[in-house]
């Protein structure tokens, strides 16, 4: 097998294929980085769906708006996708305290290892270009109605992260699922609509996990 068959796409940077033919995805890109000039964000979020969807529910004025929060999240991106954007200009004019990050579960073609060694070259183009900046990774979340290999990958690359980022200065990783699967091994309707993506109920509960901790890391921030 040849060095380049090899390589894990996952963690190498390629923008999005435009499928569709509207030019979406690179027109969100362009928009981010114009929307970087104009603003001081003290918490950048970035990643798929579950982040930008984020920015449309309640939850994000009232917890995070407060917290001059951008959001850089783009529904179907994989490890990368957010690699590419990041290393081509979203982060360039900006200085936030904190970068959140949750991408990986759109990584189906990639084992655990692979999406984890993506996020990883994520962090790190972050720590380059923002080095003052914490990165804090959510945590995957489970997926699906009944068990399924997508849960156990998901679990396995919330595990390998962990560990990766116990090395790295100023990154870390959260885990905010409050308990979506319940005891017989489901996941409500009413926590994620489409056992993938959360409803308002669900944000709420995550969200409170990840805004307290948000808190904790720019009180910190500010007594450096």
């Amino acid at each position: 097998m040849s060095e380049e068959q090899n390589e894990n796409t996952a963690a190498v940077p390629v923008p999005c294929q435009d499928t569709q033919g509207d030019g979406r995805w690179m027109s969100l890109h362009n928009r981010f980085v114009s929307d970087s000039k104009d603003k001081e964000p003290e918490v950048l979020f970035v990643g798929d769906s579950l982040v930008q969807l984020m920015h449309h529910f309640g939850i994000w004025r009232k917890l995070f708006s407060p917290l001059h929060s951008l959001n850089f999240g783009i529904g179907g991106d994989a490890t990368q996708h957010v690699l590419w954007r990041l290393s081509n200009g979203e982060l360039d004019n900006i200085c936030p305290k904190v970068v959140v990050l949750w991408v990986g579960t759109n990584n189906h073609c990639h084992t655990a290892e692979q999406i984890c060694e993506g996020i990883m070259a994520i962090i790190q183009v972050i720590k380059k270009k923002l080095p003052k900046a914490h990165t804090l990774v959510l945590g995957l979340l489970p997926r699906g109605k009944d068990p399924n290999p997508l849960r156990v990958k998901n679990d396995k690359v919330n595990k390998l992260v962990r560990l990766a980022v116990t090395s790295v200065p100023h990154a870390s990783l959260l885990d905010i699922d409050p308990g979506f699967v319940h005891s017989n091994g489901t996941i409500s309707h009413q926590d994620m609509y489409d056992y993938l993506h959360l409803t308002s109920q669900g944000y709420e509960a995550v969200c409170r996990i990840l805004h307290d901790h948000l808190r904790s890391l720019l009180d910190k921030s500010s007594e450096n």
